[in-house]
């Protein structure tokens, strides 16, 4: 069977997929392939093959990647935890091995790392800066920053709320390509079970990597159905419960090519105003079927769970 075929297997996907939510639940504990393997219910040579040809990854890669991507964002938004908790948080044993990993990805330390992030968005340490190529990028950054940020005013409605618990009947994506597919394939499961017949039933999609950290063709998310009815795990289709938080949430009437301003614009908002984000995935509700607007236009709910 080939990589393509193994990825059209509803079965195949169920599996590899509570594989990938336990590694997300385990980050802090030594994950080997036996382990993992046990969790999806193959031998570990069956599981190694088909995790490669659904994820792209070996199981290794995939693993490091995960614990190093989630430090990095970590790095960038919650500047009161500390590299060494954030090592052991993320299952490293020491911080020479921990460095080593970073550095690898990213070609500076853990500390490099955030002390970049940090001056790149210092206004009074960019201005001091006496390199008028560093002033001249600092002056379009901050020209980017005011302009993203008045068509974040015009665009939205923004506001912190409490969210109650969320149901899903969901699919999992992993990169950008094949998106529309999924919705449909989802979209094919509800309509006979009579889903869409609940007013309250939107499309929903959680994002458990950010594409700044991760390439697009990595990205994983979970294509979402809200649903208050009860159903059954079907092949792919799975259940997500997103738990009660609090929440940034930003209402965007917006065309498609739109999304990563609107996404952008809400992180800058989330800074601006002095919340901080939490541990929780971001995600978006759709409020409409952006091919019945008459402007094409889609009006969506973004999420950014806050502390």
């Amino acid at each position: 069977m080939t990589s393509k075929e193994i990825r059209l297997q509803p079965e195949y996907i169920n599996r590899i997929n509570k594989a990938l939510v336990f590694i997300d639940h385990n980050l802090d504990t030594p994950l080997n392939l036996e382990t993992v393997a046990t969790i999806a219910c193959y031998s570990p040579y069956h599981f190694h093959r088909l995790f490669k040809a659904i994820t792209s990854e070996t199981l290794n890669d995939y693993i490091t990647r995960t614990r190093i991507e989630k430090a990095a964002s970590v790095l960038m938004h919650r500047k009161e935890i500390s590299v060494t908790e954030l090592l052991f948080r993320y299952g490293f044993t020491s911080q020479s091995s921990f460095t080593r990993a970073f550095k690898n990805f990213y070609g500076v330390s853990p500390r490099a790392f955030r002390k970049q992030y940090i001056d790149r968005h210092s206004k009074i340490r960019q201005s001091e800066s006496k390199n008028g190529q560093v002033q001249q990028r600092f002056e379009k950054y901050i020209c980017n920053i005011n302009t993203l940020k008045q068509w974040i005013e015009m665009n939205s409605n923004i506001e912190s709320k409490e969210i109650s618990e969320l149901h899903l009947a969901s699919i999992t994506q992993i990169g950008t390509r094949g998106i529309e597919q999924a919705f449909e394939r989802l979209i094919h499961w509800a309509v006979p079970k009579g889903l869409f017949d609940n007013p309250n039933t939107k499309m929903a999609r959680i994002f458990y990597d950010s594409f700044k950290i991760t390439s697009a063709d990595k990205v994983r998310m979970s294509v979402g159905l809200l649903t208050d009815k009860p159903f059954k795990a079907d092949g792919e289709i799975h259940e997500i419960t997103i738990k009660p938080s609090k929440c940034i949430v930003g209402r965007f009437e917006i065309t498609p090519d739109e999304f990563e301003k609107a996404w952008s614009g809400l992180f800058i908002w989330m800074n601006e105003n002095g919340y901080r984000k939490a541990e929780g995935n971001p995600f978006e509700i759709y409020q409409n079927d952006f091919r019945e607007h008459p402007e094409n236009k889609c009006i969506v709910d973004m999420h950014i769970p806050i502390a």
